[in-house]
């Protein structure tokens, strides 16, 4: 029989990247959150953690917290309904979610904010490529995914959810300096090309369209999506961007299409794990309604 004060020490130093930070939320001592993953670890027979900076779950850890996530939500989902009858104050509850960051940056926070006024729900957004994010689910630390992935891990569910069509874009002076003949394979490796981060290949789909092989780049990186497009209106890089976030700026004047005749379409799905939650699936159909409002919806 597992002993969940036990797994919940292991999950808060997983989650908070740190002994001292666990202890904090734990409202322990360091020492006793140390000694309660020693405890466990010595009653599994195995090594749970990697005492690392910061730690990590071995891929026995992964398993039992991601079993223990799993219980969690169904016990947390059971406390609210009992609290919930006749209360007028709803505890929060929180739902962990992995999520692209131009989803993130663009349509997420509309598509579910009705819903989050409504319900005593918080979210644990955690953001990464949308290539990546369905790792974050399969090795349980995250309650579900928006994803370019369309195959359901086992005793999961997934939803389609949309698109996002994406066109290489920059400022008209940008396109005048590098690519004074057009678009070609010579000016695109000269020109600095605006990449999120090194997950993120979504421009060499493009190029491979355009040209059939990739020319050598000219990399710009900057890991911020809110801010993404303001390299570009600055003249200072050409990026792969979605209508949400360039769609005024080319209208006035300020961006112009690089790659005219070129995109890269990216299909989106909701990924969750298949339990009988009540408020992961009111959060799933929120998301999925709100998404159907605001993405594009080509297969």
């Amino acid at each position: 029989m597992l002993d969940y004060k036990l797994l919940e020490a292991l999950a808060a130093v997983v989650d908070e990247g740190g002994f001292e930070r666990a202890s904090r939320v734990l409202h322990v001592t360091q020492s006793a959150v140390s000694q309660r993953i020693k405890l466990l670890e010595e009653q599994t027979g195995q090594v749970l953690l990697v005492r690392s900076a910061p730690p990590k779950a071995t891929g026995a850890g992964v398993k039992l917290l991601k079993h223990f996530r799993q219980v969690r939500r169904l016990e947390d989902d059971l406390g609210l309904d009992m609290e919930w009858a006749g209360a007028r104050d709803k505890q929060f509850t929180t739902i962990s979610v992995g999520i692209n960051a131009d989803s993130l940056s663009t349509w997420f926070l509309e598509s579910v904010r009705d819903y989050l006024q409504n319900e005593p729900v918080l979210l644990d957004l955690r953001a990464d490529d949308q290539e990546e994010t369905h790792k974050l689910l399969r090795d349980g630390e995250v309650l579900g995914c928006i994803t370019s992935r369309c195959e359901p891990f086992q005793g999961c569910r997934s939803e389609y959810l949309g698109t996002m069509v994406y066109r290489l874009m920059g400022a008209p002076e940008f396109k005048q300096r590098w690519f004074p003949d057009g678009f070609t394979k010579v000016a695109m490796s000269r020109a600095p090309m605006l990449i999120f981060n090194r997950k993120d290949h979504m421009h060499d789909r493009l190029l491979e369209k355009a040209f059939g092989k990739i020319p050598p780049l000219t990399p710009f990186y900057a890991p911020t999506s809110g801010h993404f497009v303001d390299f570009a209106l600055a003249g200072l890089a050409c990026g792969m961007y979605p209508p949400q976030q360039y769609a005024e700026h080319l209208a006035e004047g300020r961006l112009v299409d690089m790659a005219p005749g070129f995109d890269h379409t990216v299909h989106l799905h909701w990924h969750c794990w298949n339990i009988d939650s009540p408020v992961l699936a009111g959060f799933s159909r929120a998301l999925a309604a709100g998404a159907r409002k605001l993405l594009g919806h080509g297969k």
